[in-house]
């Protein structure tokens, strides 16, 4: 079986790689810049953007993975050019290649579109996928985290300090992006994945409830050998004026734009726990204490973490 792949280029993407072992799986995958040789992948140069580059991608494939969107630009019309169009584009390829199975990995985010632009955009390609006619499914993932993420390697270097600075008080979702991939991969086998068809999931590591920002902060701790960790809660308009300091400092470039503030400043990023996959297709494998710690030995291996 082949597939195509955008956003294969990030960290998620490279855990999607590593789990086709053994499944029988060819990989053909977006690319704006050249890419390493890697076995049972082949990487088609263009973009999202690019119509002619989108028809190649899909070109003998059996089914679409579309993971490749901005998480951060500078307002809603920037992150409806990357997010929205070009969803719209990967569609209109598929159609026209005669491929039915798409699996749109979009965000948590999308389930609050009116608190942030790039949820806004989130939700906007969702709809686009259901109307599509083709047999979608679309998955919701909280943050991820994993070997090769460097969102949120800053969080394990505050962790190796002692200090974490964190938003105001809050409950979150997560998953390991070993687990994610897996799920993606399942989505794709279409022996197992019908009952999939045309459904939206919500998917964490299957803990009740989600984590309080504190047991995050804590388990993080333990991943990188410091059991107490001491937690300081910034309040939103101190994150605000962060925000607009870096504007001024970095222009486009800044990191903590006010979308990004109105997303870390919402109290409940939690799964709904009946919008999971039912365990008959898929279960979470990996507990957030043990991926964590899988995560830092990783960046320590490769110099990102202190010891």
């Amino acid at each position: 079986m082949k597939i195509a792949l955008t956003g294969g280029t990030g960290f998620i993407g490279g855990h999607v790689f590593d789990n086709t072992a053994g499944r029988g799986i060819g990989i053909k995958a977006l690319t704006r810049r050249p890419q390493p040789a890697r076995p049972g992948v082949e990487w088609i140069r263009g973009s999202l953007e690019d119509e002619d580059s989108l028809k190649k991608l899909v070109s003998s494939c059996q089914a679409v993975i579309h993971m490749a969107g901005a998480v951060k630009a500078e307002n809603r019309e920037a992150f409806a050019h990357i997010n929205l169009t070009g969803t719209e584009k990967l569609l209109a390829a598929t159609k026209a290649a005669g491929i039915k199975r798409f699996i749109h990995v979009s965000s948590l985010a999308a389930r609050e579109a009116e608190l942030s632009d790039y949820g806004w955009s989130k939700a906007q390609s969702e709809e686009k996928v259901r109307s599509s006619g083709l047999d979608w499914t679309i998955i919701r993932p909280p943050a991820v985290y994993g070997s090769g993420d460097r969102e949120m390697l800053e969080m394990f270097r505050m962790a190796v300090m002692g200090l974490m600075i964190m938003p105001p008080k809050g409950r979150l979702s997560l998953i390991a992006a070993d687990d994610l991939s897996r799920l993606i991969l399942t989505l794709v086998d279409r022996d197992i994945s019908q009952p999939s068809y045309h459904q939206l999931y919500e998917v964490d590591d299957g803990h009740p409830e989600g984590w309080s920002q504190n047991e995050f902060a804590q388990a993080l701790g333990h991943a990188v050998g410091r059991p107490s960790i001491k937690v300081v809660h910034l309040p939103k308009k101190l994150l605000s004026f962060a925000s607009k300091a870096e504007g001024w400092l970095h222009g486009n470039q800044a990191r903590l734009t006010q979308d990004r503030v109105r997303y870390f400043c919402h109290p409940d990023w939690v799964i709904n726990p009946t919008l999971r996959p039912p365990t008959t297709l898929w279960e979470p494998q990996i507990p957030l204490e043990e991926g964590l710690n899988q995560t830092a030995i990783w960046y320590r291996s490769r110099g990102w973490l202190k010891r």
